[in-house]
């Protein structure tokens, strides 16, 4: 749920409400919802934009609208009030408001900078896979653009507020990183907005209230600083892609409203003026250099002399349709101090952060105008113990020139790299030892991720797991950006795959309620006209071939919509992005053979002595036609959720005519192996439900006899995890997980725990793997939120409307404790092991209720809250349930 959103872009939307209740089994049996034009009618019980009346339901999500029809740009303010089930009615909520958002034919935006597409010289395209280039190819695209068409600018516009304030509402795109301030304020509390996009199809907007006190009577001024993002990343330094969509350009406009009704519009327009700002270099991908001489102090403020600005041109509009940013910005989430500093050699300083992250430094320094400090920062350190960029894309740090007065701090703004060690040289820290260097006084890391919060929690009695758990969540926030990243330094490129391999680790981690329909939007602009998806989206460059198109990465446009129904209980992705994926399905049908699919990236990085990349160990063709078939199979189940008919009989035709062609060309009926017997082909065929009943046991015991033969370890992998590890879990093999798991041996977490890492890395082995920040080997997070705490959806009750609670008690663990914030309230699931009983304590929230399940004898006496119990379907509340194991 969206909180008070202020860029409401259907004329429908859909109101929700949390029961909070301390009674057992509490429901609803009726609501009533007001919504208003004005707090006050609200105050007054007058719904004067719509009274629903009571209404008979138990539903309390996602209620649509259905009052007077809706203004675009108008705020309105609602409240609810509900009966429980003994009839009784609620006190009405706190007030809720949201606000419409403008039609895009109302924005007619005019887009400025300091010079024109055309002029930039700029390359057109998306094939410069930079990496793949010589130093002279890169200079030659650099030196044949303009210097201007990359350079970080100040825009600013003074304006008159002449009577009484009632609200003013920004609308803002700086393409592509922009801040904005109002008379020297920073607005708004972002990083890196507005979030990335393809910007040919879709652009993102921002939307601010500002408050009467924002805006002073008299000369205001509005303020805006542009820089390049993924907008325009031609630059010198590392970069592994040029992609230019245009120079970095500005679409604003402002509303205010006053109290006797007039209203003043301010936009960006021909009058604005720029000036070049003190960031003299910004890249996304090769770090951001700042000059403090050339700052020019109150230029976003009243009073400012700005005769030497030159006036801004007006630009071509990027070609994407110009939509509201409906998904959280991202923020300075967390600041780490130095953990240690080592002086290598004299003032050359190696500090070591704590935390490997995604993110920049702040420094603070003193010393003489003019003076330079130069910041290197890195994941990993050289045997000489300076900080290493080889395996990350070199070079890439932060250049700060001083203007010499007293204490200066800076950070940067349009630039993040991975890192947990930084390198500073020629510099004193601390105390000035030496007069003719800089002195550095303090140092902190910044961790940016996005700020859509944190949903689950999870502890055992486990060390390694708890280990891992945050190793894989620091690897999953220092790649939770603009879009889900493979890494934070190299690429920063949206890979699919990740997604919903590590779906439901990511649901009961995160609260992505409102970004996976942004994910969803970046999917659809990305999808080719043949139906393709692309392995990246926002596909900002095109690799070509299998790392193009691979089924396993494309499909996540079919399975995300479902993963999302699952957990928030929600349909609409399924209804709007339908043609979507049943146009990816009909795409892979157009590569098939016989129904067989057989190119892609199959189990890529799977393990084993080979070099990881493609997958070696099972065949790339099992891979890719058992994603058609997974495909195949959600489109014939959406069909029927939406009712189209026609489709159904199509796609479970489909389905099945693919599983009969999966089953001849890779099944053995002798041996009872599919393709290489590799634990990846044996257990997918598992995990999708693609082998025959009759045939199942046998699949099993030969994949638990592999993984045996291999000392209890894997051979999967980045795809093949997932699959691996559900076949064990839904299948009574959670001590064979256990055991696969719960080790300091490669491939395996403990590894990495044992390697001293903070967070998840490409590799099993991270001396082997290039980025040591890669959340796509997390997929165990599924297993200790579903089966170690038992918290599992119930696909016939989506959004956790009924769940099960059906903990595995395995090897020598004697607690788990997990919570996992649904959109229905808390859901909690403790169980600890005790002289001999289970004490298992749960919470289910109001409006909801679970079946438990308990690992035990059938005929084993239960406890809940001190009664014996035979039925263990619950409704709201808080339960201690005991038995004897």
């Amino acid at each position: 749920m969206i909180e008070n959103p202020l860029a409401v872009n259907t004329n429908q939307p859909r109101l929700s409400w949390q029961l909070v209740s301390k009674e057992f089994y509490a429901s609803q049996i009726g609501y009533q919802i007001l919504v208003s034009s004005s707090e006050e009618n609200l105050k007054k019980d007058n719904g004067d934009i719509w009274n629903s009346g009571r209404v008979n339901s138990e539903k309390n999500l996602q209620i649509t609208y259905s009052g007077t029809p809706l203004k675009s740009e108008t705020k309105y303010f609602w409240k609810v009030k509900v009966w429980n089930q003994k009839g009784k009615a609620s006190n009405w909520s706190k007030t809720a408001l949201f606000r419409m958002s403008p039609l895009s034919s109302d924005l007619n935006p005019i887009w400025i900078g300091a010079i024109t597409k055309a002029d930039s010289h700029l390359p057109e395209g998306r094939n410069y896979h930079t990496a793949t280039f010589n130093r002279q190819k890169k200079d030659a695209l650099i030196n044949a653009s303009d210097s201007l068409s990359r350079r970080s600018i100040m825009l600013r516009k003074p304006f008159e507020v002449k009577k009484e304030i009632k609200e003013a509402v920004v609308y803002i795109s700086g393409l592509g990183h922009y801040e904005l301030t109002i008379n020297g304020k920073k607005i708004g509390n972002s990083e890196f907005a507005p979030l990335w996009t393809d910007y040919d199809k879709t652009v993102n907007f921002n939307t601010y209230e500002l408050s009467a006190e924002e805006l002073k009577k008299g000369e205001n001024v509005i303020g805006v600083l542009l820089g390049n993002g993924m907008y325009n990343t031609l630059a010198e330094r590392y970069s592994k892609f040029y992609v230019s969509f245009g120079p970095p350009t500005l679409f604003f406009k402002m509303k205010v409203i006053y109290k006797d009704g007039s209203e003043d519009i301010i936009k960006s327009d021909e009058s604005w003026k720029y000036s070049k700002s003190p960031i003299t270099y910004n890249s996304i991908f090769g770090g951001e250099d700042y000059n403090a001489n050339l700052e020019q102090k109150g230029w976003n403020q009243k009073g400012f002399n700005d005769s030497n600005w030159k006036k801004v041109i007006v630009q071509e509009a990027p070609k994407g349709v110009l939509r509201p940013q409906t998904t959280t910005p991202i923020t300075i989430q967390k600041q780490y101090e130095v953990a240690t500093a080592k002086e290598l050699k004299p003032n050359f300083y190696v500090f070591n952060m704590g935390q490997n992250l995604s993110g920049f430094t702040t420094i603070k320094v003193k010393g003489k105008k003019g003076q330079t400090v130069r910041v290197w920062v890195g994941e990993s350190l050289n045997e000489d113990g300076t900080v290493g960029q080889g395996k990350t894309g070199k070079p890439y740090y932060y250049d700060y020139t001083l203007k010499g007065e007293g204490v200066e701090e800076w950070q940067p703004k349009f630039s993040y790299y991975g890192f947990q060690y930084v390198q500073i040289e020629n510099i004193n820290y601390k105390e000035t030892k030496n007069e003719n260097l800089p002195t550095l006084v303090d140092l902190k890391s910044n961790f940016i991720y996005n700020s859509a919060g944190e949903a689950g929690t999870f502890e055992s009695s486990n060390d390694i797991f708890n280990k891992t758990h945050l190793l894989i969540n620091n690897a999953i926030k220092s790649n939770f950006q603009s879009v889900f990243t493979d890494c934070p330094q190299r690429e920063k490129l949206g890979w699919l795959e990740e997604i919903h391999l590590n779906g439901p680790g990511l649901l009961f981690n995160y609260n992505l309620e409102s970004f996976i329909p942004a994910t969803m939007q970046n999917i659809e602009d990305s999808q080719r006209d043949n139906g393709l998806i692309p392995t990246i989206v926002p596909e900002y460059v095109v690799f070509g071939g299998d790392f193009t198109d691979s089924p396993e990465w494309g499909v996540t446009g079919v399975i995300l919509p479902w993963m999302y129904y699952e957990y928030y209980g929600d349909a609409s992705l399924i209804e709007k992005y339908y043609p979507v994926m049943k146009r990816y399905v009909d795409y892979l049908g157009t590569k098939a053979t016989n129904h067989i699919v057989s190119h892609g990236l199959g189990d890529w990085y799977d393990y084993g002595t080979h070099p990881a990349g493609y997958s070696k160990n099972s065949p790339i063709a099992l891979s890719a036609t058992s994603h058609y078939f997974y495909g195949a199979s959600l489109v014939a189940k959406a069909a029927k959720l939406l009712n189209k008919t026609e489709d159904i009989t199509k796609y479970e035709k489909l389905t099945s005519d693919i599983k009969n062609a999966f089953n001849k060309e890779f099944f053995n009926p002798e041996t009872k192996q599919y393709g290489t017997s590799s634990q990846f082909s044996n257990a997918v065929p598992v995990f999708m439900d693609i082998v025959e009943p009759q045939y199942k046991q046998a699949v099993m015991q030969n994949l638990l006899a592999d993984i045996k033969a291999k000392g209890d370890r894997l051979t999967t992998g980045d795809v093949g995890n997932r699959y691996l590890f559900q076949a064990l879990a839904r299948n009574g093999e959670n001590e064979t997980m256990y055991k696969m798991n719960n080790h300091y041996d490669a491939p395996g977490y403990g590894f990495q725990i044992k390697f001293g890492l903070t967070t998840l890395t490409e590799q099993w082995d991270p001396r082997k793997g290039n980025s040591w920040n890669h959340f796509m080997m997390g997929q165990i997070e599924e297993w200790f939120y579903q089966s170690l705490a038992g918290i599992v959806p119930d696909d016939q009750n989506p959004g956790f409307k009924h769940f099960f609670i059906q903990p595995e008690i395995v090897g020598d663990m004697t607690f788990v404790k997990a919570t996992y914030q649904s959109i229905y309230g808390n859901i909690a699931s403790a169980w600890e092991k005790k002289d001999g009983k289970l004490i298992l304590k749960v919470a289910i929230p109001a409006n909801t209720s679970a079946t438990i399940k308990l690992p035990i004898a059938k005929n084993s006496e239960i406890n809940v809250n001190g009664k014996p119990t035979k039925d263990l379907k619950l409704g709201s509340g808080k339960y201690t349930i005991e038995c004897k194991l």
